[in-house]
């Protein structure tokens, strides 16, 4: 879907179509286009009208890149990465937003599914000072509204290493390596995510281009500030969840552990008893055999086994076996 905001003579309107002297650049016009799950057919007005980098727009095009900022002639493009909250239901998962800046426009590029782009846009049919400020302080309050909703996700991930550190030593489960591993994975997407993220914001507050000009670079230091934050969480993170792991596979190899020396001391104590019942189940006349009219050997029998896993009882009780 094709949205078009412009902002003329104090007013902020939306608009069913571009017109070219907008574009031009001794305009007084502050235009924001919104391509929201854009049909092909859209998609012609970053060449048509616009005539942005061909590179620039393929990229816009595909699905899925990673975070940057890259410097064209007259405007800036930017990848950034929202929350899916679709699928953030179950996992951490990102959907990416596409900005071109220029000088008097803001062109956003998006699944249609970018929280942050449709609460600015609704602001921006009620408020007519949140185009009127320009298009960079624009792309700030939505950058800003995708930051903060990364705090909720990281706040998850933080409670769910919590409850595996409390199941890992109070409760392990079999399934609780695979639960490791998820939140292991889900991680690894955050510092994939956020590291570039913070580098181009980065790059933004530094105010290393010239259409950012010193008020917006105040505010997007303010988000570089919430995104270095979530890079050093995620990379504890990193560190908790591979100790939390390590502890979990110590801990089944020390139950295991417990297992096989049980089994051994059992095993170990039958060894003479079997050896014994053996011997006296040979068909063959031995010595203190029980007869009908002298049982008293059976008993023997039976009290000399009974006194051997007494003592070797006792001897690994010693030795702190058992």
């Amino acid at each position: 879907m094709l949205t078009v905001f412009v902002h003329r003579n104090g007013q902020t309107e939306q608009a069913t179509a571009i017109d070219p002297e907008w574009l031009k650049p001794d305009s007084s016009v502050k235009l924001w286009v919104d391509l929201a799950g854009p049909t092909p057919d859209e998609l012609t007005v970053l060449t048509d009208d616009f005539h942005f980098h061909p590179i620039a727009v393929e990229d816009a095009v595909a699905q899925v890149h990673q975070p940057k900022v890259e410097n064209f002639n007259g405007y800036l493009y930017l990848i950034l990465h929202g929350i899916d909250y679709r699928k953030a239901q179950t996992a951490f998962a990102t959907h990416d937003t596409d900005f071109f800046l220029g000088a008097n426009y803001l062109v956003t590029i998006h699944d249609g599914q970018m929280r942050s782009v449709a609460a600015v846009r609704d602001i921006c049919q009620r408020n007519e000072h949140v185009l009127a400020e320009g298009p960079a302080a624009l792309m700030h309050r939505i950058i800003d509204r995708m930051v903060d909703n990364y705090r909720p996700e990281v706040e998850e991930l933080e409670s769910w290493l919590d409850e595996l550190e409390t199941q890992v030593f109070e409760s392990p489960q079999p399934n609780t390596v695979r639960e490791i591993l998820a939140v292991k994975r889900d991680i690894v997407g955050l510092r994939h995510i956020a590291l570039p993220q913070r580098d181009a914001i980065g790059r933004l507050a530094r105010r290393e281009f010239a259409i950012i000009n010193d008020e917006i670079a105040m505010r997007f230091r303010d988000v570089y500030d919430n995104l270095v934050r979530i890079a050093d969480e995620a990379l504890i993170f990193q560190d908790r969840v591979t100790s939390i792991l390590d502890a979990h596979l110590s801990n089944v190899s020390a139950r295991l552990n417990e297992v096989m020396k049980v089994l051994t001391l059992i095993t170990v104590i039958f060894m003479p008893l079997t050896l014994v019942a053996g011997i006296y189940g040979m068909n063959m006349k031995l010595p203190l055999v029980a007869t009908p009219d002298d049982p008293r050997p059976f008993w023997w029998i039976i009290g000399a086994m009974v006194v051997a896993v007494g003592a070797m009882l006792v001897f690994f009780k010693k030795r702190n076996w058992i």
